[in-house]
């Protein structure tokens, strides 16, 4: 029910579109913009009740489904519609598919495709055409077109625009090298591409050199006539590795000799069925949506429901700068269907070699289905890190008894690249009932060039170049059903209580004491930033206990840096609701599915999903089926140790599901790989383990020994 569409899928639908009359379809990579074209087809997943019905009562499965957004351009009020088309894997019906309240879908919110792209070129080619000299002379020889080794390019800022209706794009030049974000060339242009007919494209501004300027022209005519300062970079050396991978500088690692590797010794220990996964208690499906990424349903420990549905929704990086590029970017990457950008994964490096690799396929401003090899990665692995341990000494060189258990995770990982930044997405599953979802950041930073000024709003990391301080959030839903779907939300804190000292009453004690709150409605259960957020925040079953009498739940535990990166209604946060709130619990929905959408990118301003609809009617959360929408994410002020590349520790942002009552005791006892050493009467050391003693040549030939006693030397 959850897969992604097959290929087959992908074709049956486009040809059943294709053969509607009056839908009037043509190829979306066809050359021009007055066109009708699919631009994107996804799996439309069932409604909860009706999935609910097929795995929990073994009812028919709903029939399978796919979500297809078409642009019509060929008429005369051009328009986005999305329709669901059914049923797969033989379509023979389409109806539309609508909004919240019905919002339409304005076109000049709809992503740009490969063609406007072409376009775009086009234009640039004529914007550089009449720039060439000055382009030429700052860059020490590099020109947009006939350019052989020494070729600028460009990068496109988004949003387009100042508000709804618009699409003007703000453009900057770079030097199309290894790395080439963050190689600005210090000329930005404004190019409006609102119109369907790219002959009535206009420049509106050009920035060069901290001016501004109305046309290439003018800008062309005050250069030649020394009404503005001529910018000359550092001539271009090309055994500049500045923004390569290429080593360099002293490393104090042998090269000869290969570092550690994870290996299976006896093959994998979790079972993968197409896209159903089990693994040590562990069952889920996943899929990668294409316009958001990575979800996973039906999440069950031992068979039992922790929770529905876990999905990426949305990845925001909103900037600051000097030159209007930076001043204007705000990117927000369902926007350039991150799902989509889920490029090929290099063994050793982005996974483990012991990974079992997935291909992923997606039909996004295409004319058949993309195949993306090796896209996603499923692995075990050690942590390196006992899950618990304990040593109990019997304080007089000895030991009354040592215990202790591996820690082993499954991992689910997929990454996004747009454009420079890349995103490496994991679901970690741990053998004590504990999930952790993470994001790490990395690969380029969006470099803007560098002026005085622009040292307010990041750092200068180059001749010219000033990495631009930005703010990472990104957005998930976390449907929990917690020993069924009915749920409530408490949220703890402690408080310090002052009475007078039992067995000294002329003294007092000071200690904190448990306050649990039970939020009753979605208002008082979405959290702001900047206010204090709860110490524990948990979803429990009210009607289902654990064996000691309390009520089972599980735990949300934030690992982030986030803070709000616009005052709450100015603007372009509208779009970006969700990002007022750490944590909002919602009451189920089918009709609230995501937080986000492809459109928010190009019109934020009115988006045509906005979360803050699902809290504005502040429902009862009272045992009801609960959605929790988790926002992550951090601060990053580049520095000069981001060149070439973002790292990823310290840049790994996420949150913890963790078991709190759930269980009468930590569920990972039922592990094997536990190890319980004691001492026996002659002293000597007394293994009891229920795995094979020797793990395999490949690991170590040599039997698990322990000795714990210690004693003076």
């Amino acid at each position: 029910m959850f897969s992604d569409l097959t290929v087959r899928e992908m074709k049956a639908v486009r040809a059943y579109l294709h053969g509607i009359p009056e839908m009037q379809l043509t190829n979306a990579r066809s050359k021009t913009l007055k066109k009708n074209s699919i631009l994107l087809m996804e799996l439309h997943v069932p409604k909860k009740h009706e999935a609910l019905r097929a795995l929990d009562r073994g009812q028919a499965k709903p029939p399978r489904e796919a979500r297809v957004i078409i642009q019509f351009g060929n008429q005369t009020k051009p328009n986005i519609t999305e329709y669901i088309v059914s049923p797969l894997p033989s379509p023979n019906s389409h109806r539309v598919k609508t909004f919240k309240g019905n919002k339409p879908i304005q076109f000049e919110s709809r992503p740009i495709t490969a063609v406007e792209y072409d376009h775009i070129i086009a234009i640039l080619t004529k914007i550089t055409t009449k720039a060439h000299k000055l382009l030429f002379e700052t860059t020490g020889g590099f020109s947009f077109t006939n350019c052989s080794d020494r070729c600028l390019t460009f990068s496109d800022i988004a949003p387009r625009g100042l508000g709804p209706g618009e699409r003007s794009s703000w453009i900057m030049l770079q030097k199309f090298v290894e790395g080439y974000f963050i190689h600005p060339v210090g000329f930005e242009v404004l190019v409006n591409h609102k119109d369907l007919d790219p002959e009535n494209w206009t420049v509106e501004k050009v920035w060069y050199n901290s001016m501004y300027f109305d046309s290439v022209e003018e800008l062309v005519e005050k250069y030649e006539s020394g009404g503005v300062e001529k910018i000359k970079l550092p001539d271009h050396d090309e055994n500049d590795l500045y923004s390569t991978y290429i080593p360099r500088g002293q490393s104090n690692t042998p090269t000869d000799i290969h570092g550690p590797k994870l290996v299976e010794p006896q093959g994998p220990r979790y079972h993968i069925d197409r896209n159903f996964v089990e693994y040590a208690g562990w069952s889920f499906a996943y899929r990668v949506r294409s316009s958001a990424g990575l979800q996973v349903f039906d999440l069950r420990f031992n068979g039992e429901r922790i929770a529905y549905e876990i999905s990426l929704q949305e990845a925001i990086a909103f900037y600051a700068g000097d030159t209007p590029a930076a001043m204007q970017t705000k990117y927000i990457d369902a926007g350039w269907a991150m799902g989509t950008s889920t490029f090929e994964l290099a063994p050793g490096i982005d996974c483990p070699e012991i990974a079992t690799f997935v291909d992923l396929y997606h039909y996004y401003d295409t004319d058949k289905p993309v195949h993306h090899k090796n896209a996603l990665c499923i692995f075990e692995m050690t942590t390196a890190m006992p899950l618990r341990r304990h040593f109990n000494s019997n304080f007089q060189g000895g030991y009354n008894f040592y215990g202790g258990l591996e820690n082993t995770v499954l991992v689910l990982r997929t990454t996004s690249t747009v454009y420079n930044y890349d995103y490496i997405w994991d679901f970690l599953f741990y053998q004590n009932g504990v999930v952790e979802v993470k994001v790490s950041a990395t690969g380029y930073i969006h470099a803007t060039f560098f002026t005085p000024n622009g040292l307010h709003y990041g750092t200068r990391v180059y001749n010219y170049v000033l990495g631009n301080l930005h703010t990472h959030l990104i957005h998930y839903k976390v449907d929990l059903d917690i020993a069924g779907r009915a749920n409530s939300f408490e949220t703890l804190d402690l408080k310090f209580v002052n009475f007078t000292n039992p067995w000294s009453p002329q003294n007092f004690v000071v200690q904190s004491k448990l306050h649990r709150t039970e939020h009753k409605t979605e208002r008082s259960a979405a959290f702001r930033f900047g206010k204090k957020f709860p110490r524990y925040v948990h979803f429990k079953n009210p009607n289902e206990k654990n064996k000691w009498g309390h009520e089972k739940s599980y735990r949300i535990q934030l690992n982030s840096h986030a803070h709000s990166v616009l005052p709450r209604g100015w603007r372009e946060e509208n779009g970006i609701s969700w990002s007022r709130y750490p944590l909002a619990v919602t009451r189920h929905k089918d009709s609230e599915a995501t937080s986000s959408s492809i459109y928010t990118q190009n019109n934020p301003w009115e988006p045509e999903v906005s979360f803050e609809d699902y809290i504005r009617n502040n429902e009862d959360i009272v045992n009801q089926d609960l959605v929790a929408w988790v926002t992550v994410g951090f601060l990053h002020v580049p520095h000069s140790e981001d060149i070439p590349n973002t790292a990823t520790p310290g840049n790994a942002v996420g949150f913890f599901l963790r078991p709190f009552n759930f269980f009468d005791e930590d569920p990972s006892l039922a592990s094997r790989s536990t190890v319980i050493v004691r001492q026996g009467k002659d002293g000597k050391p007394k293994v009891q383990r229920w795995t094979p003693e020797v793990i395999g040549h490949c690991v170590t030939d040599k039997p698990f020994f322990y000795n714990g006693t210690y004693a003076g030397v």
